[in-house]
Parts: structure tokens; sequence; C-alpha cells
């Protein structure tokens, strides 16, 4: 379930800022969505795991930290963020 090496760096290359950029919000909200997503369909074939949908739950409640400090901080990065990874707000 977790995200192997060559996923992850070409997430972490669409969403970074600048070169070796691996900790701005950005970077984080797109791994974490991407770590989301991979989960989501895990669930469509394991409807009973439950220990791995509190893992689930955790993931996404940390996104929306990360996305809530983004928008308090620069809501230009942050609209433009939820745009390209097609989030709802």
């Amino acid at each position: 379930m977790a995200l192997n090496q060559q996923k992850k760096a070409e997430v972490m290359k669409d969403y970074q800022l600048k070169v070796d950029d691996t900790g701005s919000p950005e970077v984080q909200v797109a791994l974490l969505t991407a770590k989301i997503t991979d989960l989501s369909e895990h669930f469509k074939i394991h409807q009973n795991d439950n220990h791995s949908r509190q893992g689930l739950l955790r993931l996404v409640n940390h996104r929306r930290k990360l996305l809530d400090y983004l928008r308090n901080t620069d809501l230009n990065r942050y609209r433009d963020l939820i745009g390209r990874l097609g989030l709802r707000k």
C-alpha cells in the first residue's frame, strides 16, 4: 500500500517548488493524495479492512491540516494546488 520509489519521485517532481524540494506543503499534500487514492482502491476489494481504514482517516486528517495551513498562509498557492489535484474545496 505504500508508494514505490518511482511513483513517489514522479509526484514530488510534479509538485516541488524548486529542485530537491521534499517538504513544501504542496509536495506533502500531493504525496498524501496519492496514498489516499491507493488506499481507496484497496478498500474496493477489501471492504472489511478496518485497521487500514483507520490509517486512511489519519492520512485524510493530516492532508486537511496541511491544506488549512496553506490556505491561511498563501491563498493563491492553495487554490492552485486543489485545482491541480482535483480536490473539491
